[in-house]
């Protein structure tokens, strides 16, 4: 059974979310501002936060902060802003997702389930029996044990950029457009993701890259999309 923490100052909030993640057949645990969360953090093997971003004492984006020093678990962010602006501070920090209030609960559930599957299936949780060693030039993706390197040594990807790498590894030489980029990665209908694209494309930059504004290999085609530069 997987532990969801749910942080928010509004318990109403929290014990709404709580009910249907409950009838889903998953653990809730609940906490009411940052500071609390990642206490909480502490306590149990939590496997995905869902974090409201105004709030007393800690707020969501620092307690994100502080959260990625030590966890890639999945975190999704609430908040009542709806600007792009705010989206993408919230990814900035860390976030892996981003739902906007008043949010439909069975929107937030499918957003849960879908980043659960791929924290599991991408990210520390699982290790698949066989699959294969990506190298390109420098850059080295061992799906076995879900590592990425770099010039011999390993950087720590989220499961969201470590699944976005490798698809581009998979497919290195290839351009893709933000939206096949989204459809083929997320696995559904690209609506207003481009600054979500952009925006993990630069964290893996800033990962694999010495000089992420000079990139040997994530690059950006001008009006058409990205690639994996292909090394032979």
């Amino acid at each position: 059974m997987y532990n969801i923490l749910i942080c928010d100052d509004d318990k109403e909030i929290v014990e709404a979310i709580g009910i249907y993640l409950v009838t889903e057949g998953y653990n809730v645990i609940k906490a009411y501002d940052g500071m609390e969360a990642l206490e909480k953090m502490k306590q149990y093997q939590i496997h995905l936060l869902i974090m409201d971003i105004m709030m007393p004492r800690m707020d969501g984006l620092r307690a994100t902060l502080a959260l990625r020093e030590k966890s890639n678990i999945p975190v999704i962010l609430l908040s009542a802003k709806s600007e792009d602006n705010d989206k993408i501070l919230g990814l900035n920090v860390g976030a892996d997702d981003y739902v906007t209030k008043p949010f439909n609960p069975l929107e937030l559930v499918a957003r849960v389930k879908s980043q659960l599957r791929r924290y599991t299936e991408l990210g520390n949780m699982k290790t698949m029996d066989e699959d294969g060693v990506y190298i390109n030039g420098g850059l080295v993706i061992d799906d076995n044990k879900k590592e990425v390197m770099v010039d011999g040594e390993i950087v720590k990807l989220t499961p969201i950029e470590y699944q976005i790498l490798k698809f581009l590894m998979e497919n290195r030489g290839k351009v893709f457009s933000t939206s096949k980029l989204y459809e083929s990665v997320w696995n559904e209908d690209a609506i207003g993701y481009d600054n979500i694209i952009a925006v993990h494309i630069r964290h893996i930059r800033e990962k694999i890259e010495i000089n992420p504004k000079e990139p040997r290999y994530l690059k950006v085609v001008w009006g058409q999309g990205y690639k994996l530069e292909k090394f032979d």
